[in-house]
């Protein structure tokens, strides 16, 4: 079986780090990397126990990071009763799959405050079920 080893500049280009960092790394222990002449060759098994998970190859423009698109929304709900509140907030919290919800509730101003976190799509889910619960209610 072929072991697949890195240098310290493909291991940076990886991390997103400077060189100096990752020969550091080495040099301190945290990543271990074989000696070859006046060069370090850094094994994958090393490399991800390092990160904590798999390595990514590295992109043509930027270090070996995955890209993630999240969407913040808040949402801003007046004159609502405090079982609708509720009602509403729990419906959210129940269907949020793949979105972080939080809410909060304003008895003075009767106004329920609800922020979503998430991947676009699951963030357009609850918003159509936000919706959708509003008309219901009207």
């Amino acid at each position: 079986m072929v072991q697949e080893l890195y240098s310290v500049e493909q291991v940076a280009e990886r991390l997103g780090l400077h060189v100096r960092t990752v020969r550091n790394y080495v040099r301190d222990g945290r990543l271990k990397a074989v000696r070859i002449g006046k060069q370090y060759r850094i094994a994958r098994a090393d490399l991800e126990a390092l990160t904590g998970g798999p390595v990514l190859a590295a992109p043509e423009n930027g270090p070996g990071r995955a890209r993630s698109v999240e969407v913040s929304s808040v949402v801003d709900i007046d004159a609502v009763g405090r079982a609708t509140a509720d009602r509403v907030s729990n419906t959210v919290m129940a269907a949020a799959e793949g979105a972080r919800v939080q809410t909060l509730y304003d008895e003075e101003r009767a106004h329920l405050k609800i922020v979503i976190f998430g991947e676009p799509a699951a963030t357009a889910a609850m918003l159509h079920i936000l919706d959708t619960l509003m008309k219901a209610d009207a």
